[in-house]
This record gives C-alpha cells, structure tokens and sequence, in this order.
C-alpha cells in the first residue's frame, strides 16, 4: 500500500515537470519577438529511491519520480562578450564615420559650390582685369568673385564650428546616458543578488541586465565580470563604472568650444577624478573627433579642418595683399589692402573685401598706367607652388581618405557585430520550430503522467472499496 501512494507522487511529480515544462515553453514564444530575451529550459533530475529498513534487499527498486531543479537561460557568457566587445568597436567606428561624412559633404568638392570652383573664379577675374585694365565691368566682376570666395569660406568654418557644437552636445546626452545605464545595472544586480538567494528564478532581470551591459559596452566599451552572487561588475578601461549594487558616474569636461585650446575629457567624479580611459565605443570615437588641432595635422578633424579654412583664408588674403600692394589706384594710393581679416573672430570667418567699387583696386603700376601687370600677378597666385587653392586642395584629399577609411571600418565592424549577434542568437533566440516540438513533448509527458495518475487512482478505488466485497449477501 505505502508504494502504491509512492506512485502517486511520481506521478503527480511528473505531471508538475510537464507542467512546469509546458509554461516555460510558452513563455518563450510569448516572447519570441522580445528584444533582448534569452530563451529559457527547466533543469530537471531523477528523484532516487529512499530506502527504509524493511526495503533493505529489495532486488530493484523504482525512483521517486522527477525534480524541476529550476528554469535555465541558454545563453553563453562567451558569445554574450563577443558581441559586447564587437557593439564597441562597431560603435567607435559608426561615430567617426557619420561625422567625417558630414564633413566632406559639407566642403562640396568637387563641384561648383566648393571652394576650389571659387578660388578658379577669383584667379580668373584677376586675369580678365588684367586684360580689360580700365573695364569697370571686369572690376565689379573680381569684386563679386571675391565675395564669394570670402562668403564660402566664412559659411563653411562656421558649418564645422556648428558641426563640433553639435557633437559635444550629443557626447554629452551619450555620458547621461552611460550613468543612467550603470545605476540601472547596480540596481538590478541588487534584485537579481536577492531573488537568487531567496531560490526565485532572474532570468528576466538577467535579460534586461545584459541589455543594459551591452547599451554600455556601445556608449564606452564596457566589459563585464561575473561575481559568484550573481551580480556583475561593468569595467571601463579596467576600472569599475558598477561594482556589484554601486554604480560610479563620470563627467565631460575640457573645451566648451571650437575655438578652445583645451581637448574634450572625460573622468571619474568621485576619487582622484582621474581620466576615464575608453576601449571604444560611441563616446570614444566622438572625443576623438573633438580634440584640438596640432600641428602634424593629426589632432581631431573637425578642428583641423577648421584650421585648414583659416589657412587657406590667411594664405589668399597675404598672397593678393602682397602683390596688390605692389600697384596703385586710379588716384595713386599704393600700399592698398585686397583683403582684409577681422580680429576676434577665426580668419575663414572674417575675412573681407575692402574695395568696394573699381576706385578701390590697385591694378595700375609704378608709372601710374594701365598695363595689367598687378591683375596679372594676382591671377598667377593660383597656379604658384604654394598657392592656396594646393593647401585647399590636400586637405580636401586628406579628409576624403579619412571619411573613405571610416566608412570601411564601419561597415567591417559593423559585419563582425552582425555576426556576433548571429552566434549569440543561435543560442540564445527563441526558435518556433524548436519550441513547438518542445511543447509536444511536454504535452505527452503531461498526458503519460495523467494516464499513470488515473491508472493508479483506479487501482486504489479498487483495493479499498471492492476487496472483500466477494460472498457477501
């Protein structure tokens, strides 16, 4: 009789496994279309048969039936780093790439709304007064192509120096973002270090957490390290932005402008306030963009090349001021400035032309007559050696090569985060095809173990309702 009431508790056992079984399948279907959910399986064992004394020398005895020891997430560690390690270079490489793009749209080149189009223009009025000396025509035609180099160059640094305002506001949004993700993961490291130890499942709160893990690992190349309470700590350059249920936060600091010499940082706020070192990431790639010029030519782009357009700018204005200087003007001033540059402002953007009409032009020689020789000069600077329209020029290479180069980085980083992704889905996603077979399975252990309860059940009404009953009147 005691094993009879046994088998009803291995079968009522195999019924909760099933059970059990069942709802976590159907949660992962429930959520097959879930960002960031890492399918789930219930670990399952052998109950083994506890022998009491009289049961001592039984030849073969059953088990107890089945244990659901807990609800398992199938994903890797390995493949869980993979893809936050790739989602930082992938990140680095995106930041750099779209504002390098956006900066060689932004010079126009070629075309004929680039600068190099303009400088043609100038250099070409220069000559054409040179041949029609006395042409009030030609003059208020050099007058306007002057302008317009002046206007480009103005418009342009301006877009770089709006470009860089930009990028430092979105930089700061990214370090907002990056401390609200490391007081998320702390708290839920504390809730996960909770409902472990009180036996509760986490997978959920482990999935939101990795979520959180690679939003980091995106913003700053974050790498994560696996404590035995289940909690985790998220590294930045080797040193912890979350430790367990604390979270540290970091500041951005340097230069507020374009035109500062100090270089964009980032640090820790609490301890030394040391320099926060990056692995990659958004951030990273971003501060990069934003450091100052130098003179190698090897600080961030967006300050080179708002220097390239001051050079370029310093270069015309002293070239043309130099040879114009060397003639006279219909009433005999000599010494005349071309162009002149407002102080107080980057020489691309203040950069101006002084005459404002043919009287204003030093285009006749020493004797006061009308030979072109000045004009002409003046229309040969764009073919010198050291012409301006070169230094425009390799610069305009330089920044095509660079954006070429990150848009290849990109696109190889961002392949090798897809794939990434891939292997970790294999694992982790949620696959219908699978989950519909699992859910057979269970439906037939249900039913195996119901089929086991009934027949016992009946066997027990039997023994203790029927027996005995035979003879009686």
């Amino acid at each position: 009789m005691v094993s009879t009431f046994g088998s009803l508790a291995t079968a009522y056992s195999g019924l909760s496994a099933a059970r059990a079984g069942l709802d976590v399948t159907g949660q992962n279907i429930a959520n097959a279309g879930t960002a960031g959910y890492t399918r789930q399986r219930i670990t399952q064992s052998s109950v083994p048969t506890v022998q009491t004394g009289f049961m001592r020398g039984t030849a073969a005895l059953a088990g107890q039936g089945v244990s659901v020891d807990g609800i398992a997430r199938l994903g890797s560690m390995t493949l869980d780093a993979g893809v936050r390690a790739a989602a930082g270079s992938s990140a680095y490489a995106t930041a750099r790439s779209g504002a390098l793009d956006q900066l060689e749209d932004g010079l126009h080149e070629p075309g004929t709304n680039g600068l190099s189009a303009k400088l043609d223009g100038l250099w070409s009025a220069w000559s054409e007064l040179a041949a029609h000396s006395d042409d009030p025509g030609a003059a208020s035609a050099l007058l306007g192509a002057a302008g317009t180099v002046a206007t480009t160059l103005a418009s342009g640094s301006k877009a770089v120096s709006a470009q860089w305002d930009g990028l430092r506001a979105t930089v700061a949004g990214q370090v907002a973002q990056l401390n609200d993700a490391a007081v998320q993961v702390a708290g839920l490291n504390d809730r996960i270090r909770s409902t472990l130890a009180g036996g509760g499942s986490a997978n959920e709160l482990m999935d939101q957490r990795d979520q959180l893990t690679q939003q980091i690992a995106s913003l700053a190349g974050g790498t994560t390290r696996t404590n035995a309470d289940g909690t985790v700590d998220v590294l930045i350059g080797g040193n912890p932005l979350v430790q367990g249920t604390d979270a540290r936060s970091v500041a951005l600091g340097g230069g507020a402008r374009l035109a500062d010499v100090a270089a964009v940082t980032l640090t820790w706020t609490s301890g030394s306030g040391a320099a926060v070192a990056l692995d990659g990431g958004s951030i990273a790639g971003n501060v990069s963009l934003l450091a100052p010029a130098d003179a190698s030519g090897t600080g961030g782009a967006l300050a080179q090349a708002s220097a390239a357009y001051d050079a370029v700018a310093t270069a015309i204005a002293t070239k043309v001021n130099a040879a114009h200087h060397a003639g006279s003007t219909p009433a005999g001033t000599t010494g005349v400035d071309f162009f002149a540059l407002r102080a107080g402002v980057p020489a691309a953007q203040g950069l101006t032309v002084v005459p404002t009409d043919a009287s204003g032009i030093a285009t006749r020689n020493a004797a006061g007559d009308h030979d072109g020789s000045v004009a002409d000069a003046i229309g040969r600077i764009g073919s010198a050696v050291d012409a301006p329209d070169r230094t425009w020029a390799t610069f305009v290479s330089g920044v095509g090569t660079a954006s070429r180069s990150a848009t290849s980085e990109a696109t190889l980083t961002g392949l090798a985060l897809g794939n990434a992704r891939t292997q970790q889905q294999s694992g982790a996603g949620v696959d219908l095809d699978e989950e519909n077979v699992a859910l057979l399975t269970y439906q037939h252990a249900y039913q195996g173990a119901a089929r086991v309860l009934t027949a016992v059940d009946e066997m027990l009404d039997t023994l203790i309702n029927r027996v005995g009953l035979v003879g009686r009147g």
